[in-house]
């Protein structure tokens, strides 16, 4: 359940994976309206793959911007609290945390994909894979606007939560070869009391950078073992 600071206070691509079968004796998997079927992931919450794509021709990656979207209802939420009477959230106060998270997001995915030896490339190729970010269901506990009003301390036991969804086409056919998806909170530290800490946007910034570069990593890495396991499978290993 996500909670609000004044509330709380009183005031990356994919695991090593396997198809796993419908049903024990290899009956066929669920797939969706792509063709994408679903994967056992140890890093993610959720992981589709192309039956019989392979990954070990990429050694470049073509990484598209970074697309950012709050929560639905992020700023009625934040701007309905009494806190936010003495600063209230803007429209251009959301676009400029969305371009700091563009920003912040693309930076730290393309370092981590430099330091495994990929090349960052503007261009398709035939060794390249195509990949595009986005950030979705942001939800920012306590967002600049509010932590840096006049007089006004927030404290929180989280900085807030937000879900990654990366594509990874082929980028000179554009075929989806996968998809993951993972939601996590950033900054959490426990729901007690004793949890509580100062919220500020530098340690919003640090907060949701941590998320990130765990997406990042875990996304090479993930490609990485994929590439070796490739192509990918259609049905799982017996048990």
């Amino acid at each position: 359940m996500r909670i609000r600071p004044w509330l709380a206070c009183g005031a990356a691509l994919f695991a090593a994976a396997t198809i796993a079968a419908g049903q024990t004796g290899g009956s066929a998997v669920a797939t969706d309206w792509e063709g994408l079927v679903k994967v056992k992931s140890k890093r993610f919450d959720s992981v589709y793959l192309l039956p019989g794509a392979d990954f070990r021709g990429y050694t470049r990656v073509m990484l598209d911007p970074t697309q950012v979207a709050f929560a639905k209802n992020w700023m009625k939420d934040i701007n309905d609290q009494r806190i936010a009477l003495l600063r209230r959230i803007s429209v251009e106060d959301a676009e400029h945390i969305a371009e700091q998270a563009r920003t912040g997001f693309g930076d730290i995915f393309t370092n981590a994909l430099k330091a495994a030896g990929y090349e960052i490339v503007t261009a398709p190729g035939a060794d390249v894979l195509r990949l595009s970010p986005r950030v979705i269901n942001m939800y920012i506990n306590a967002p600049q606007p509010v932590t840096t009003a006049p007089l006004t301390r927030v404290y929180t036991v989280d900085a807030g939560e937000a879900t990654l969804a990366l594509e990874a086409r082929d980028s000179t056919t554009g075929a989806l070869l996968g998809r993951v998806v993972d939601r996590r909170t950033a900054g959490a530290r426990g729901a007690s009391p004793s949890s509580l800490r100062i919220t500020t946007p530098a340690s919003n910034r640090f907060d949701f950078g941590n998320v990130f570069d765990v997406w990042a990593r875990s996304y090479v890495k993930g490609l990485d073992e994929l590439k070796a396991q490739s192509p990918v499978a259609t049905t799982a290993p017996a048990h």
